[in-house]
């Protein structure tokens, strides 16, 4: 090809549209686990029955849970998930709710106390069309932010700079974490799991 050609194939690229792409295709793995899932693998219906330590789960309530996204923005990224199979807001009790914002605010004043968080990211995705990784088990992100956490290095380079290792975050997170960070089985949903 010659140089002319080089540049007029270039130019009708860029004309296409202005936006350029980060491919990140190592996401592929955790978005592809929510595709079609229903509760027997559901990455998020599967965690509550094993141990906090290997599921990353940092807290337990009566109808949601707590437990680090293992892939994180920043260190301390916290999923609030519903034990439920359910998929959006909108369909998820009076009770799912109320504890999802409990958990939220709590994961909030934890993560403030342990890393001195100066601010949050709070959201949900839903569907697959709104960004949600993992679309049909419905999940709320607590992303804690500090003062120059984000910098040139996922851009250029490619790498995100975590400070800390994931199993370090959920000890400090679950030791912290007011009350019984794991509860006891009279709390817990049944999932035919042992208690860890």
């Amino acid at each position: 090809m010659t140089d002319g050609a080089a540049e007029s194939s270039n130019d009708f690229a860029a004309s296409r549209d202005a936006f350029q792409r980060l491919w990140t295709p190592h996401r592929a793995v955790y978005v592809g686990q929510g595709q079609g899932a229903h509760d027997d693998d559901c990455p998020f219906c599967a965690a509550p029955g094993k141990g906090d330590e290997e599921a990353l789960i940092v807290a337990r309530g009566e109808h949601a849970y707590v437990l680090l996204n293992l892939f994180p923005y920043n260190p301390g990224h916290l999923l609030v998930c519903p034990y439920r199979h359910v998929s959006t807001y909108d369909r998820a009790t009076a009770e799912e709710v109320a504890e999802i914002g409990s958990l939220t605010q709590t994961g909030m004043r934890v993560l403030t106390d342990v890393s001195r968080a100066q601010g949050f990211n709070i959201g949900m995705n839903q569907g697959n069309v709104g960004g949600a990784g993992i679309a049909e088990h419905l999940h709320q992100h607590v992303v804690p932010r500090y003062s120059g956490d984000s910098n040139f290095f996922p851009i250029i380079a490619e790498t995100k700079a975590v400070t800390r290792l994931l199993g370090d975050v959920r000890a400090a997170v679950a030791d912290a974490w007011p009350g019984e960070s794991s509860l006891g089985a009279e709390r817990r949903p049944s999932t035919g799991a042992p208690n860890p």
